[in-house]
């Protein structure tokens, strides 16, 4: 696990879409899995300023989401499809058919998640997996518990994950209670992973990621047991962690 700890936000997103870029250069058909919330906006932001400056191209990418939101459609303003379009997708040359966001639709959900394991696999597997961490320590929406799934599957948000994401609501009772997430199986396949945190709110999840110990209790620190794992980190979601790394 290599710990970079940068200024600020700025500079994690300026790192971070770097890092992207030097993934999609690689790889003839890269796939990416890609992460939503407030974290990564800067660095999807830096990767369209990077298409629109002709330095990237988006034709061959491949995409698969973390997560989605249970219930809302994929035109609600809130939904983490409209983020993606709105962040990203709208903005570059990728092939629609070549972005993947959790949605089942009138689907048994059983059915839709085992399928959007199998599409990950026939895509070759995720080459770089981007993402973020919650307060409580969970990744996607794999939340803090006795257990932690393997694939792809419905969960049931905590009442401190439902409080975080209010803010992006009118109300907390307008935030969905499930989410479609990838499992802990789906991320750890992953070549490489680059998990964002910006922010002294993600300090103590940021310490207890990195201590050495492996909980079900924060799920991120599940992480420690990759072989490529690359934790990027303003110098706020770093105080709390010796950024010399381990």
């Amino acid at each position: 696990m290599e710990i970079l700890v940068v200024k600020d936000y700025q500079a994690l997103s300026e790192k971070a879409a770097l890092i992207v870029t030097e993934e999609i250069k690689q790889h003839n058909m890269p796939v990416l899995g890609l992460a939503t919330g407030s974290t990564p906006e800067g660095m999807y932001a830096r990767l369209v300023e990077m298409f629109n400056n002709n330095l990237l191209d988006f034709s061959s990418v491949v995409t698969f989401n973390l997560d989605e939101y249970a219930g809302l459609s994929p035109d609600h303003p809130q939904s983490y499809h409209s983020f993606m379009h709105r962040h990203l997708f709208d903005h570059v040359n990728i092939m629609v058919e070549n972005t993947h966001i959790p949605h089942c639709g009138d689907q048994n959900i059983s059915e839709f998640c085992r399928e959007y394991d199998r599409a990950i696999s026939a895509a070759g597997g995720i080459g770089l997996q981007i993402l973020g961490i919650g307060g409580n320590g969970h990744i996607g929406f794999n939340e803090p518990g006795r257990f932690l799934s393997v694939y792809t599957h419905l969960v049931e948000l905590t009442e401190e994950t439902i409080k975080a994401n209010s803010r992006f609501f009118d109300s907390p009772r307008e935030v969905p209670r499930q989410a479609i997430t990838m499992g802990m199986g789906s991320i750890m396949h992953a070549s490489k992973i680059l998990l964002l945190a910006s922010g002294n709110n993600k300090a103590s999840a940021i310490q207890k990621t990195v201590s050495g110990i492996i909980s079900t209790d924060l799920p991120a620190s599940m992480l420690q047991l990759h072989h490529n794992v690359t934790v990027l980190v303003d110098q706020d979601a770093a105080s709390l962690i010796n950024s010399s790394g381990n």
